[in-house]
């Protein structure tokens, strides 16, 4: 885990320092924000792409961070019928605009990865007959 101390000339009272899994979570929740985005994934490590949840956003963003710029690669699963290429440019754009804007980063790339589709399933708790 590398952390990036920001400002340090002007900080009159110390350093502030910002964590890769910080910067993780705030990538994975302004994609989930994104309409069609149905969760992360867990990336290419664990084989077949699996939805996480809340908890484990940062799982599915990988962080390159330097002095001043960050790099994001972003594995997420996106709804069935949903535009993929529009949502990933959504994606990189609510990222990008995120983290810039909550740590003073410069965001260079935002790299998405669509690892599977959701498809909803329809759960008819009745079968009606077709015929009477």
């Amino acid at each position: 885990m590398s952390e990036n101390i920001i400002n340090n000339d002007d900080l009159e009272y110390g350093n502030v320092k910002i964590s890769d899994d910080v910067i993780a979570i705030i990538a994975g929740v302004a994609a989930t924000e994104i309409p069609g985005v149905a969760g992360m994934s867990g990336g290419i490590t664990g084989g077949i792409a699996e939805i996480l949840g809340m908890k484990n956003l940062s799982k599915g963003v990988k962080v390159e961070l330097g002095d001043e710029d960050v790099a994001i690669d972003i594995f997420i699963i996106v709804e069935y019928g949903s535009n993929i290429t529009d949502i990933g440019n959504k994606v990189q754009k609510n990222v990008k605009n995120s983290i810039e804007t909550m740590t003073d980063l410069n965001v260079v790339e935002v790299n998405v990865y669509v690892q599977g589709v959701n498809i909803q399933k329809d759960v008819k708790t009745e079968i009606e007959p077709r015929v009477k």
